[in-house]
């Protein structure tokens, strides 16, 4: 870098007025670098990566080996019943720098009989990350610069070593997450496959990831100190790469590697695999870069959506600008009117319903008056009959005390006469 404080410089710069002037000393605005370099070295850097692949393809492995440790990572079975996610966050140090690493790792991926919704909690995962920063930036008080940034700047998409094609879990798995993460594809186990295969394993995927359009992160040419480095490294994806934690001497050194009865592969030897060239890519190279280009693309397509889908916007209808006050104003405007279209809804229904009840309780009156009217004629009739019956029934009686008396009257006179012809006969004897 050129010393830019040399009081013999002649600096360029632009004025507010667009026009360009000529400082004829130093002024001390080129220690801004410096001055970033220190905040950002005090304050630290947060780095978040996002393992997906199925279970025991090597991702704990490879995450141990990229940062030289052994983390803490409990094996699990290919007997999970859903796919789900495990954080470890931790804090590392090189050389002065703090660096909070953040490993998410899937757990089951793959294990389903039924993957269709595989995909689905790692995208919420991801979509909950970004609310969570979301919502920490639309506060009234906020504090950015301490909070933990948990957003996922890289994915590390493991591709199972078969040595043919991508699987179709693979590939809707990239399409669901390429809007919304840097995806690179990497091929795991790389030494089962023999290096005519996995030649041809990288141009198979690169061919199938162009023909279903998935978008993976390629790395950036725009910087002339690394343009021809990163070129080159582009046309290595996907890196493939082993990883191991078990150390052996060779060369007089300790180093990473994996035995096997015919050999050993050596994790960080160039001509054994891709693993070298992925962490000076992603660690070295390219890390602020996939930090920058997560909250510039990634998160920003999710705030814009979000903020759209509320209603907030940077234009009016007549393309005009709006601000936020005004957009407030708005939304507030038409969530009362909302509010008084709602109310006076209610009230209408209430009303219709008050009606309605008003309606069956007249309805109700108007039958139990008519049952009452329909028994009370009933009983009147009734009472008719009986009084009809009774009547009948006396004069019934009349008749029949009338008829009574008269027969018991002439059997009394027969007894009488009976009685008189009975002594007639006896006194002619006397």
């Amino acid at each position: 870098m050129t010393d830019m404080t040399s009081s013999s410089q002649v600096a360029r710069t632009l004025g507010t007025d667009g026009r360009s002037m000529e400082l004829k000393g130093t002024v001390g605005f080129s220690s801004l670098p410096d001055q970033l370099v220190n905040k950002s070295v005090t304050k630290g850097f947060d780095f978040n990566i996002l393992c997906v692949g199925e279970t025991a393809v090597g991702k704990s492995t490879l995450i141990d080996s990229l940062f030289k440790s052994n983390f803490d990572d409990a094996p699990v079975s290919h007997k999970q019943p859903q796919v789900s996610l495990t954080r470890h966050t931790y804090n590392l140090k090189e050389s002065n720098v703090n660096l909070r690493l953040t490993v998410v790792s899937t757990t089951g991926f793959g294990d389903q009989i039924n993957k269709e919704n595989s995909s689905k909690p790692i995208v919420e995962y991801i979509d909950n990350q970004f609310e969570t920063y979301l919502q920490e930036e639309l506060k009234i008080k906020r504090n950015l610069m301490e909070t933990h940034d948990t957003r996922i700047h890289v994915c590390l998409y493991f591709v199972s070593p078969t040595g043919h094609s991508l699987k179709s879990l693979d590939l809707i798995s990239m399409k669901e997450l390429d809007k919304k993460v840097n995806i690179i594809p990497i091929i795991a186990k790389a030494d089962t496959v023999s290096r005519p295969e996995l030649l041809q394993f990288k141009k198979k995927i690169m061919e199938e990831l162009g023909e279903n359009g998935l978008r993976i992160y390629t790395f950036p040419t725009d910087d002339a100190t690394v343009a021809d480095t990163n070129n080159k490294m582009n046309e290595q994806i996907p890196f493939a790469v082993v990883g191991s934690r078990e150390e052996i001497v060779a060369g007089g050194q300790r180093v990473r590697a994996r035995k096997y009865p015919w050999g050993v592969v050596e994790v960080e030897n160039e001509t054994h695999c891709d693993f070298v060239k992925l962490r000076e890519m992603m660690i070295r190279t390219n890390m602020e870069d996939l930090r920058e280009k997560t909250h510039s693309i990634h998160y920003e397509l999710y705030r814009r959506n979000k903020l759209t889908a509320m209603g907030f916007s940077d234009t009016s209808a007549d393309n005009k600008p709006v601000s936020l006050q005004e957009t407030y104003e708005q939304k507030r405007s038409e969530h009362l009117r909302e509010m008084q279209t709602r109310e006076e809804r209610m009230r209408q229904m209430f009303v219709q319903k008050v009606k309605e009840k008003e309606s069956q309780l007249k309805s109700s009156e108007q039958k139990l008056h008519d049952e009452f009217e329909r028994m009370r004629k009933q009983h009147t009739d009734e009472k008719k009959q009986l009084d009809d019956k009774r009547v009948s029934l006396e004069d019934e009686i009349n008749d029949f005390n009338k008829r009574k008396a008269q027969l018991q009257a002439h059997r009394a006179q027969a007894e009488l006469a009976k009685s008189n012809a009975a002594a007639t006969i006896r006194s002619p004897r006397k």
